[in-house]
């Protein structure tokens, strides 16, 4: 059985990669940091389907030191999904140092060092790596600064690493498009949201099981690295 730890693994896009890894007989490493109460329950459910086929690993991926101790804490992993992310809304005029430490401590800074520390790991198992992006790495989204050169950074780092850490370790990413509305305070308003669908190609939302399948497809594809698969409808046809 494959070990899987998947970042941000409690909720919404990343608990449904965690559920279709599961599905198809990984072990699952759920990572967390404020929803350890989702983290749990969503741990149950997945031991009840296969007995000791999950566990939780909590950790601030703001903090260094948190990174550390989540590499000391895995003997073997066969895929690292980086999917944990920070998203709100700030202009470049409104950003300040926090908001930049915020962003990119945990969606470019967290995302190196644990590629880093567990690459001897992966390699051991001629294992791979999966980035959840954003299509906005190449295209920015108005008044989302530093998350914009955050995710443009992450882009930057998969296909770096995938040259650096090859032939041992496979590097790729996923781009996700309008797949689940933002929350709090990156919540939009309904006409925000109906403009957003006009500018999809398919005029729909994608959902997390669009995002899951191709984390498994490129998990599963020995021959794939340096890649970055945009998951969005059509929608930067229109961008």
């Amino acid at each position: 059985m494959k070990t899987a730890l998947i970042t941000g693994g409690a909720a919404r896009i990343g608990a449904q990669i965690a559920k279709t890894l599961h599905d198809n007989n990984f072990k699952i490493i759920i990572h967390c940091n404020h929803s350890k109460e989702k983290a749990q329950h969503l741990c149950e459910s997945l031991n009840s389907i296969r007995q000791d086929s999950a566990e939780v690993i909590s950790g601030d991926l703001n903090h260094i030191q948190s990174i550390s101790s989540i590499v000391k804490s895995i003997d073997s992993l066969d895929l690292l999904v980086n999917n944990a992310s920070v998203f709100y809304p700030k202009s470049v005029e409104n950003s300040d140092i926090g908001d930049w430490d915020d962003v990119i401590n945990v969606n470019l800074r967290a995302p190196f060092f644990l590629s880093k520390g567990l690459s001897k790991k992966l390699s051991r198992n001629d294992g791979s790596i999966i980035n959840i992006i954003d299509i906005h790495a190449d295209r920015p989204l108005k008044n989302h600064a530093v998350y914009n050169i955050s995710k443009a950074g992450l882009k930057m780092m998969t296909q770096t690493l995938a040259k650096e850490l090859a032939p041992s370790i496979r590097v790729n990413g996923v781009s996700p498009g309008s797949i689940l509305w933002p929350e709090a305070s990156a919540e939009i308003s309904d006409s925000e949201k109906k403009l957003m669908l006009e500018r999809i190609a398919l005029n729909r939302q994608g959902s997390p099981q669009d995002i899951a399948d191709t984390v498994l497809f490129l998990a599963k594809s020995d021959y794939i690295t340096g890649q970055i698969i945009n998951i969005d409808g059509g929608r930067t046809l229109n961008q």
